[in-house]
């Protein structure tokens, strides 16, 4: 159901970087009835860009208009040519020497945006989620995981957890994934949330041939990570698969309002 009164409102802005070297493209969406006096919740979101095809303000509007989330401000932070280099694992460029700029994409965020965004909005410090999808979802999670002093909760959609330091053909081993590894070798346990979510068409690649596409065992062994953690299904970590989804818009779009639903809840 679509409702057509109550849009919300969307800016788009260049923020400078100095850990980038450049401006950086942002879109905002302003919660329904927006008040610079009152506090919102923020979301973050790589890939910026897609906002439009994503459908992002509608399902915003249609939720907010029939109150199933509270008011939350979102923000897209657009990717350029150079996202394969600026998205990634700040620690580490995987074995092709992509992501090699993560680490000022990180720095940006969290130096630079974030402070931006708290003096000109009125965010709820302690409810600050940061989410993308595939490549921009591993950026959000990477984020998240090493400033949880600042984020609550991640969301990952189709995320590209695959991320390794060695090539398939290379004797690749499952413990050469980066994120994986990262997770596992963590001294501390970060007080966060996580929403993952799949689609069964994500890809067709199986490379253990065990009948379970790549993008699908790969986050499910991401999230086993975080289990040994402490992590509890559930409770702290949440997942959601779609039948025939694929790695688009489309899917991604369908998995929107279950997210923002997820985000809204404050436990």
């Amino acid at each position: 159901m679509s409702f057509a009164t109550d849009p919300v409102q969307s800016i788009t802005k260049n923020v400078f970087s100095v850990s980038l070297e450049r401006e950086v493209v942002v879109t905002i969406l302003l919660p329904k009835d927006f008040g610079p006096s009152q506090a919102y919740p923020l979301i973050l979101f790589n890939d910026g860009q897609d906002f439009e095809g994503l459908g992002l303000a509608q399902t915003l509007a249609d939720l907010q208009s029939s109150r199933e989330i509270d008011p939350v401000l979102i923000v897209g932070i657009h990717a350029n040519d150079n996202r394969i280099y600026e998205y990634g694992v700040a620690a580490e460029a995987d074995y092709a020497g992509r992501g090699n700029r993560a680490e000022a994409t990180s720095r940006f965020v969290v130096q630079e945006l974030i402070p931006h965004l708290n003096e000109a909005y009125n965010v709820v410090k302690e409810r600050i989620t940061y989410a993308g999808f595939s490549l921009g979802g591993l950026m959000a999670m990477d984020i998240v995981w090493n400033n949880p002093q600042i984020f609550s909760k991640a969301g990952i959609f189709s995320g590209a957890l695959w991320w390794r330091k060695r090539a398939l053909h290379d004797d690749y081993n499952d413990s050469d994934r980066i994120m994986h590894a990262q997770l596992r070798n963590a001294e501390t346990k970060p007080d966060l949330k996580f929403w993952f979510q799949c689609g069964s068409l994500d890809e067709y690649d199986d490379r253990d041939g065990d009948g379970v596409i790549d993008s699908i065992q790969d986050t499910l062994e991401c999230i086993a990570e975080l289990e040994r953690k402490g992590y509890a299904w559930n409770r702290d970590v949440f997942y959601k698969e779609i039948a025939f989804g694929e790695h688009n818009l489309k899917t991604w779009s369908e998995a929107l309002p279950d997210f923002l639903r997820w985000v809204s809840q404050e436990n």
